[in-house]
């Protein structure tokens, strides 16, 4: 409960210190450079906790070493720039740690302004800590987290369902959209990458 309560306080005012010192310095190593050991066993929260490690390492490495020119590119005049689909990003990756704790998403929530580094940096620890609160977790605990959306006096609510097929799975088309995108500005993903594994070649 003294755990939600603090998820509660640290999203509404979208307060940094919600992530320790050592989270929060450029310079200090982010999850997901590799995915973590499997789980011991296959039960409902480490098989969706193991979809939101593949999404990290996934977005670790489509955005890793991005140039100004990459994040600025757009497609097109009317398309998100990769920085707005980073932004956009951010706001999945709040939603899914919250669906972890059935903390409601309050609408609207914008990216905080912060450089580049920092915001990746945020996404990536988003998305460890709900793989940390997802695993272990048996059907029963699974059930009892909810999608909450909330706007002013009107909350809606959703089973945990909707937020595989919803904030995940869209995380994870808008982390290939980086992919591509990079690609295009001539600063292609590492090479080495391994989505199979979850380990880039080499290491």
């Amino acid at each position: 409960m003294k755990k939600t309560i603090f998820l509660i306080a640290c999203f509404l005012t979208v307060n940094f210190s919600c992530f320790s010192q050592e989270e929060m310095k450029n310079e200090s190593p982010v999850p997901y450079r590799q995915i973590p050991d499997a789980p011991d066993d296959f039960r409902s929260g480490n098989v969706i906790a193991r979809m939101v490690d593949g999404l990290g390492y996934r977005f670790y490495w489509a955005s890793e070493g991005l140039r100004p020119e990459d994040i600025a590119y757009r497609p097109s005049e009317d398309a998100q720039s990769v920085e707005q689909t980073i932004d956009h990003i951010y706001v999945l990756s709040t939603t899914i740690l919250n669906i972890t704790t059935s903390t409601p998403n309050i609408r609207p929530l914008d990216a905080p302004n912060v450089d580049y580094t920092k915001k990746r940096a945020l996404i990536l620890w988003n998305l460890k800590k709900a793989s940390d609160n997802l695993r272990g977790a048996g059907p029963e605990e699974v059930a009892e987290m909810k999608v909450i959306f909330k706007r002013g006096d009107q909350q809606v609510s959703f089973p945990f369902w909707n937020g595989i097929n919803g904030p995940i799975a869209d995380a994870i088309y808008h982390t290939g959209q980086i992919v591509s995108f990079r690609r295009t500005t001539g600063n292609p993903m590492n090479a080495k990458v391994r989505v199979l594994t979850g380990k880039n070649s080499g290491e």
